[in-house]
């Protein structure tokens, strides 16, 4: 250890040299590496010890390796779960200690420093999300902020394929400068009660959908200067992104139709829920564009049985309006089968601690009693059989985000979830699932319920040709855009649904 310490200390004490007495120097310690062999909390508190001698003014959590096994900063990481490792070397040296990973809001970071786990707090991603993040929390409209969800897939997935870094729930991130995605006001408008927009700038926009890409298209077009009305045949607004937040590790899809709510409403979007436009309402109220954004259904499977009392459809199975049975049969192993599959085999809540669960779950060890902070697993006793199945024979969830896809098939096969790739569907009926295997062996899969996850189509009640047409007929000269699943629904992408709908309220 002696000599392992001594290639930061020289570094660092080279820098102090180079820089003088009153220049801040940050150093990133590993406090909780999550690997085999990994330091014991000794040699961490004595690496602490020798780097602020050495002369740095600060000393950040670092939390795992890339080599860990264990989920740091996924959304399935609850949220400021590793603030006890900062916590745990205070005192042991006198200088600041910054805490890290899953804190995306300012209520939390304030928690935080006031329970004394820190001095600092340190954010990234949150600051993707919303750069006026800060500004926000002081001028108390924290409901304005846009949270980081911590999905990884505009940020950290995009890097590690050499594309630009942006965020899923702000695609202006780092594209601030291209004017495509500036949003400009109009002329005359500003976000004055007294603006008047000039008739031949400001638009009447219909939106039909509340979806990712029609909440993201309205706000936009509102935040502009637009007469926006948004159009829902649901209850509330969220569409796919209102289903993804009941499964475990995504609650916080919630922050995101939050702050849409709170944005619709700050920009006067009239929102028009369980409402089901026709052409001629649209024809009436004269509405210069239209915007299509109604999302995507479930693709109708084409297999014996499909109509069986045991079969149920994702968006029904993750409502929770139906007790799922014990044996569980799910079909196509995509995103949604995956998720499916993990609020399924999430076991009962013994406890309301959400981090004491997560580092339960991963073998986390609070005590260092083992170097790396690992501990043995006790195997989990899942709430269910379930399996797992889709027709390719590749790996499944092959195309799960990059960052991400390995904690979800670690997750659930360490609950004993069956995934079998390369299967047939022969029929469903009273005894369960027949399936044909690559092999040409048949099994029944005795299962109380048959849940199908077999990907999307687009979801326009009326065809587009079809509604152009109407308007037209009705003298309408509205403008159609088709954004987000309803244009293309090869795979549920919020990523992309809100892009577009950004997009399109940029250029109209």
């Amino acid at each position: 250890l002696e000599n392992r310490v001594r290639f930061p200390v020289e570094i660092l004490k080279a820098i102090r040299k180079a820089v003088g007495s009153d220049f801040i120097i940050i150093y990133r310690l590993s406090m909780l590496d999550l690997i085999e062999g990994g330091g014991s909390w000794e040699e961490i508190v004595t690496v602490a010890k020798a780097v602020e001698e050495a002369g740095a003014t600060i000393i950040n959590t670092g939390i795992g390796w890339h080599e860990a096994r264990i989920p740091t900063i996924a959304t399935v990481v609850p949220r400021g779960a590793f603030t006890w490792v900062t916590k745990k070397l205070k005192g042991s040296v006198k200088i600041p200690l910054v805490a890290t990973n899953r804190i995306n809001t300012p209520e939390l970071a304030e928690e935080v420093l006031a329970r004394g786990d820190a001095d600092l707090i340190s954010m990234a991603r949150p600051f993707l999300a919303d750069p006026h993040l800060v500004n926000k929390a002081k001028e108390g409209k924290e409901d304005l902020i846009n949270t980081c969800i911590a999905c990884n897939q505009a940020c950290l997935d995009h890097i590690f394929k050499h594309k630009t870094a942006s965020c899923l729930v702000n695609p202006v991130a780092c594209r601030e400068t291209e004017e495509k995605y500036m949003l400009k006001p109009l002329p005359n408008h500003s976000n004055s009660d007294s603006a008047d927009p000039t008739r031949s700038q400001r638009k009447k926009i219909a939106v039909i959908g509340a979806g990712p890409a029609g909440i993201a298209c309205a706000a936009a077009a509102g935040e502009r200067g637009h007469e926006v009305v948004l159009f829902e045949a649901a209850k509330e607004i969220g569409g796919q992104f209102r289903l993804a937040q009941h499964i475990p590790g995504k609650e916080e899809f919630a922050e995101t139709l939050r702050y849409y709510r709170n944005k619709l409403a700050a920009h006067n979007v009239a929102l028009r829920l369980s409402h089901k436009v026709t052409s001629k309402e649209l024809s009436n109220e004269k509405f210069d564009a239209v915007v299509i954004a109604t999302g995507v259904k479930p693709r109708d499977l084409k297999v014996e049985g499909i109509n069986h009392p045991k079969v149920v459809d994702y968006p029904l199975a993750l409502s929770g309006q139906i007790q799922i049975g014990k044996r569980v049969a799910i079909i196509g192993a995509g995103g949604i089968g995956f998720d499916v599959a993990e609020l399924l085999s999430t076991p009962t809540a013994d406890t309301h601690d959400k981090v004491e669960m997560f580092l339960e779950e991963w073998g986390i060890d609070k005590e260092f009693k083992n170097g790396g902070g690992l501990k043995k697993k006790e195997p989990e006793q899942p709430p269910r059989e379930i399996y797992l199945l889709q027709r390719k024979s590749e790996k499944l969830g092959k195309n799960l985000g990059q960052t991400t896809g390995w904690i979800h098939r670690t997750s659930l096969k360490n609950r004993g979830v069956k995934m079998i790739a390369g299967v047939s569907y022969q029929k469903i009926d009273d005894s369960g699932l027949h399936i044909r295997h690559l092999n040409g062996k048949d099994e029944i899969l005795e299962v109380d319920h048959v849940i199908i996850c077999a990907g999307q189509e687009v979801n326009i009640p009326t065809p587009l040709d079809t509604l152009q047409n109407d308007l037209k007929s009705l003298g309408s000269v509205a403008s159609v855009h088709v954004i987000g699943g309803a244009h293309v629904a090869l795979e549920l992408d919020a990523k992309r649904a809100i892009e577009e709908g950004h997009l399109l309220a940029a250029s109209l």
